[in-house]
């Protein structure tokens, strides 16, 4: 790593003071940013840990809506998200204890790695994505590959998660890993149904509108047959094809939907 400061703020007002500085960075768990640092592909002047924000920490429920602090690491939600079971459930399969103990929510959408789990949750719930400056929805949040509606120096604080009638998320994982080859989150709400699908596409985490239509006139595995995701766009690598990655989409999202119904 190059030498930098290190600084753990107690409040939002000092984190973004000391994201003023010049070449100042966010560090939340550090799940992403750490490994990146030790390969010296990124060098901030100064790093800046949100872990200290108790602001940041924290799962409620109330009046149908899940409302999780950005700080918040997955282990706590997968131990107090019972609200949104599918969402716990996701929290409880990400990666391994280590990761999960120090791994957050913010981190994770925040860097919106094409293969996380987390955006699929945002993306399918269609969730509320609260800053410092703003409110965000799940739409119009994500990008991209690793690129976000996010400003330099914004600093998500929590995430507003709609509690679905029914929902779940299904993975196809890479084992050494356990990142989402292919990962659909299918969420039913009274006024429709939301397919979000991460791991596959060279655009990051994406909706499937015409599974969405499909599921909302009959939400059963069987409604998909003979729907399928074109395989152009799709991610090619050592782990799977354009093509495999495409039928995965089909084939994870009938689960999904079966496990949610």
């Amino acid at each position: 790593m190059y030498n930098f400061e290190f600084v753990k703020p107690k409040t939002l007002e000092e984190a973004v003071a000391a994201l003023s500085a010049e070449e100042a960075q966010v560090l939340g768990g550090g799940q992403t940013l750490i490994p990146t640092l030790k390969q010296r592909l990124a060098a901030p002047a100064k790093l800046v840990s949100l872990s200290g924000i108790e602001a940041l920490q924290g799962v409620r429920a109330d009046g149908g809506v899940l409302t999780v602090g950005a700080g918040t690491t997955h282990a706590t939600v997968a131990a107090e998200a019972g609200a949104y079971p599918a969402l716990a459930a996701l929290a409880g399969n990400i990666a391994d204890p280590a990761v999960r103990n120090r791994g957050t929510l913010g981190g994770s959408i925040a860097n919106n790695d094409p293969a996380a789990d987390y955006p699929a949750a945002v993306l399918a719930s269609g969730a509320t994505v609260v800053t410092i400056a703003r409110e965000i929805a799940a739409d119009d949040f994500f990008q991209g590959m690793f690129t976000t509606a996010l400003n330099d120096g914004e600093i998500i604080t929590a995430v507003k998660f709609p509690i679905p009638e029914a929902a779940s998320y299904q993975k196809f994982e890479q084992p050494a890993s356990r990142f989402a080859l292919v990962g659909v989150f299918v969420a039913k709400y009274a006024d429709g149904v939301r397919v979000a699908v991460t791991g596959a596409s060279e655009d990051g985490v994406f909706r499937w509108s015409e599974a969405e239509a499909a599921l909302a006139a009959n939400f059963a595995p069987e409604a998909l047959e003979g729907l399928a995701v074109p395989a152009e766009g799709m991610i090619a690598d050592l782990h799977g094809s354009k093509a495999y990655r495409a039928h995965l989409v089909g084939v994870m999202t009938k689960r999904a939907v079966a496990a949610a119904g």
